[in-house]
């Protein structure tokens, strides 16, 4: 039976073999149809892999791309839902915002001011008896939404006159902060103060102009190709 089976097998792969001998100059269409078959497979799987690199690969790339912007519209669209649903808690919070920044900024002397408020600070240390040997201030910094006064100051007195000029310093109405403070005590006990007093003032609507061009002149050069 096993030898019958092998006779049988061999016969085959021989007549398998015997049809693709002979092909050419034989038009397709008159081949056996073992070689037919092969021909078709070798066509539909040419026809595949270009359809997929001519066509279809694009279309998966645009599904890709597609899929990618439905994801997050999808995230735009919780967050903005979010968002509504808190609507009047969002606002009420910008109300509290709005006044905070009202409060911080009435701290926040205007340009005109600026004199008057030396003059507060000059006074705070006179009140206490203090000898001033040195009150400077120097070049005014802008920021980008506020303008910062450096003020160099040295003065004498002894040590509760001093901490309560601090003290008085710190609640005075208008934002100044001490800063780089250094305590010396001279040969009859007396006190020394060295520090950098800094005042801030919101800026004037042409400072603001000033600011906003040269932040725009700034992205402009930033963005312009080299």
């Amino acid at each position: 039976m096993a030898a019958k089976l092998n006779i049988n097998i061999n016969e085959w792969f021989a007549d398998l073999a015997d049809q693709f001998r002979d092909l050419q100059g034989r038009h397709p269409g008159q081949w056996p149809v073992a070689p037919r078959v092969l021909c078709a497979i070798g066509v539909t799987a040419a026809v595949c892999v270009a359809g997929y690199f001519g066509y279809w690969s694009s279309q998966f790339d645009e599904q890709d791309a597609g899929l990618m912007t439905e994801t997050r519209l999808r995230e735009e669209y919780k967050i903005k839902t979010a968002q509504a649903i808190n609507l009047e808690a969002l606002r009420a919070q910008k109300v509290q915002v709005d006044q905070y920044v009202e409060r911080l900024q009435k701290q926040l002397p205007s340009k005109a001011e600026m004199a008057a408020l030396l003059t507060d600070i000059n006074q705070a240390g006179a009140g206490r008896g203090l000898q001033f040997d040195l009150f400077k201030p120097q070049q005014v910094v802008i920021k980008d939404y506020y303008a910062e006064l450096p003020i160099d100051i040295k003065i004498t007195g002894n040590y509760h006159d001093i901490g309560a000029f601090t003290g008085d310093i710190a609640n005075l109405p208008r934002i100044v902060t001490l800063n780089n403070l250094a305590l010396s005590t001279g040969k009859d006990g007396v006190l020394t103060l060295e520090a950098v007093a800094k005042t801030f003032r919101y800026l004037d609507p042409e400072e603001v102009a000033a600011q906003r061009k040269a932040a725009a002149d700034k992205k402009k050069k930033a963005a312009k190709p080299s």
